[in-house]
């Protein structure tokens, strides 16, 4: 997935927001709070960064070219970063990342997620 692919994908999820920061990375958020993040390159992948639920998690942590996202998962946090081949193919990546907006957004209080038109739990 090239970055300009990983943008347009998030920018396709509904009410997301996109912002440069930590480096020239792309950050989008969904109600101010952040579901991926793309940037830092190892050759030609991109490096992206993306929560995922615990399961998820135990599965794509060992996976070559996956791993903990550096700074967020020695947090204790579910993060992956997806940083080299193989990792995961295009549409793997879409479905994780779709998943991630999906945590994220269903995170947010009950008022906020009516505020933004969002789907209710």
């Amino acid at each position: 997935m090239t970055r300009d692919e990983f943008n347009a994908f998030c920018k396709s999820l509904p009410v997301t927001t996109h912002v440069v920061q930590w480096g020239r990375a792309d950050v989008w958020k969904v109600g101010d709070k952040v579901f991926a993040i793309g940037g830092w390159t190892k050759g030609n992948t991109l490096g992206i960064i993306f929560k995922v639920s615990d399961i998820a998690y135990e599965v794509l942590k060992e996976q070559p070219g996956l791993r903990p996202a550096p700074y967020l998962a020695s947090r204790g946090m579910k993060w992956i970063q997806h940083y080299d081949v193989p990792g995961l193919d295009d549409a793997g990546l879409r479905d994780h990342l779709q998943a991630s907006h999906k945590i994220v957004a269903r995170g947010l209080t009950k008022k906020k997620q009516r505020e933004l038109g969002l789907y209710q739990i």
